[in-house]
């Protein structure tokens, strides 16, 4: 997720190199007769990055060239993706670091540290204060709790983190 303009200008550039290396391979004549597979494997996995990257640039560019004034539906289908809606909602409210630590009650040093590092090390009341901050609402949220599945012994800390790894991917 493309957080910021200079991200967004990296992601720019990111997206001009794999454009230049997938115009080379595709000029590989060579390559593409003697090793079609690998020529296929190579070509596929520079386009699936490529278009990776260029919907992460669409996505940017929607929320920061959205109308602050009209609401924006962000769904959410993981509790994992909350920081990432947050994340979001800012941008496309065109707040600040600052405007939103102070509409929040927190330093912009906190808002910016949340953000780098996805809320991992915020409070469940500092993220409450920055969902109060962008006036976020849920609409028709559902949980389902699978009662017949339901864990019965604690689940350790690695277990919790590689599942939001795998979640992530």
């Amino acid at each position: 997720m493309i957080k910021d303009e200079k991200e967004y200008t990296v992601t720019q550039k990111i997206i001009g190199e794999f454009e230049k290396s997938i115009a080379a391979i595709e000029r590989d004549e060579a390559r593409k007769k003697n090793d079609p597979d690998g020529w296929d494997l190579m070509r596929s996995s520079l386009q699936s990055h490529l278009d990776k990257l260029n919907a992460e640039i669409a996505e940017y560019e929607r929320l920061t060239s959205h109308d602050k004034h009209s609401p924006i539906v962000l769904k959410l289908d993981d509790l994992d993706y909350l920081p990432q809606i947050l994340i979001k909602a800012r941008m496309a409210a065109k707040l600040s670091h600052q405007e939103l630590a102070n509409l929040a009650g927190l330093t912009e040093e906190q808002i910016k540290r949340y953000e780098g590092n996805d809320y991992e090390d915020a409070s469940f009341l500092d993220v409450r204060f920055v969902i109060d901050a962008l006036d976020i609402k849920i609409q028709n949220g559902e949980f389902l709790i699978p009662l017949d599945t339901l864990r019965r012994t604690p689940i350790t800390k690695e277990e919790l983190l590689t599942s939001q790894t795998k979640n992530r991917d």
